[in-house]
């Protein structure tokens, strides 16, 4: 029985530019401690077999000192390690899989072709191949058959199963049937997709190990699997990101709003970056977004509120007011109702909103 580790897509030194410039670099230096983690991990589970299937750097050129961790990560590890370069991370020259000294338990595949590395002592082969350029517009398991010879054979690629464009190796379904492969490892998709069997093959992406963005919400993580000596393969999604990102839309119709947000938040938020959604009709016109961040900022790594709330048509009755907000709404619903179409009448809306909000001194974020 092989124990096994898939792992792809850490995107080591990413900017995330969304974040303010001290937390981006504090998740800079996360990602970086994540990878000790994940040795921690390796060792603890007695895995046989890390396979990690490209784009670890988030560029073809990171820091020096990304490359150097990465290797003793790597090296710490008590397994073998296979690496196949994907579109963001490639090989070529002054890369760092040609410039950074690799231990000896690490094989980075090099070739833009299906090359066989050997693990005699697992009766294992382990084939792969490298992007040696951003683009990859042929499938590198194009024509690709393992040997009938009684051993173990897994593949290890970055690609795509049946891509939308032919730029990031375009892998056919078909080619996979065809393979012989026990397990194909893949990269390259963020979002985890559960296993496929096509033919004989099991495939899989684990997407990507730790989010960096709205884009790429909820558990993140890696697959722990097995392979029996039959070349029966299980799999097991393990969740390893200390932080998630969270989109949570809430209704406030009729509800105070921090007591609707809190009503429907999971207990535990601390390490998790959340954007929350204020969406229904509030009679005041607004929802306090800013003050509810304030409230709740505490409860998160990092907390946005936006305000979709729409105003309760029953305001605009408050136009008939002998005052200045009644003389404002009269004002906006005489436009309002000579808009032409949905677009026009949402913009008024907001207006009024944030007009109401001055005349009230709230502010609604």
């Amino acid at each position: 029985m092989i124990r096994f580790l898939h792992g792809a897509d850490f995107h080591l030194d990413s900017a995330f530019g969304a974040l303010p410039a001290q937390r981006a670099a504090e998740r800079r230096r996360e990602s970086r401690e994540l990878l000790f983690r994940l040795a921690d991990y390796v060792n603890g589970h007695d895995i046989d077999l890390v396979l990690l299937a490209g784009d670890l750097f988030d560029s073809a050129s990171p820091f020096r000192e990304t490359g150097e961790l990465l290797a003793a990560a790597l090296g710490q590890m008590r397994a073998r390690v296979f690496v196949a370069p994907g579109n963001h991370d490639w090989y070529g020259p002054g890369s760092p899989w040609e410039t950074e000294t690799w231990p000896e338990n690490v094989t980075v595949f090099r070739e833009r072709a299906m090359t066989a590395a050997e693990v005699p002592e697992l009766d294992l082969v382990v084939h792969g191949a490298a992007f040696t350029g951003p683009d990859q517009p042929e499938s590198l398991l194009a024509g690709f058959t393992a040997p009938a010879d009684g051993k173990v054979h897994i593949g290890l690629l970055h690609g795509e199963l049946d891509g939308a464009e032919d730029r990031y190796d375009p892998i056919r379904r078909e080619e996979v049937s065809a393979s012989g492969l026990a397990y194909l490892a893949l990269g390259h998709v963020h979002k985890r997709m559960e296993p496929l069997t096509l033919g004989r093959t099991v495939c899989a992406w684990p997407g990507c190990l730790e989010g960096r963005g709205f884009d790429e919400l909820g558990e993140k993580g890696f697959y722990e699997g097995t392979i029996s000596d039959s070349g029966e393969v299980s799999l097991t999604f393990v969740p390893f990101a200390r932080h998630r990102y969270e989109i949570l839309e809430v209704d406030v119709t009729g509800k105070d709003p921090r007591v609707a947000v809190e009503a429907a938040l999971p207990p535990d938020t601390a390490g998790d970056l959340y954007r929350i959604l204020l969406t229904g009709e509030t009679a005041e016109g607004g929802a306090g977004a800013a003050a509810l961040r304030e409230a709740l900022a505490d409860r998160f790594d990092t907390l946005e509120v936006r305000d979709r709330t729409r105003m309760a048509e029953d305001l605009w009755q408050r136009a008939g007011e002998d005052s200045l907000r009644g003389l404002f709404l009269r004002e906006l619903l005489a436009r309002r109702e000579a808009a032409e179409d949905e677009a026009a009448r949402a913009e008024i809306d907001l207006a009024a909103r944030f007009g109401l909000a001055a005349l009230d001194h709230r502010d609604l974020g």
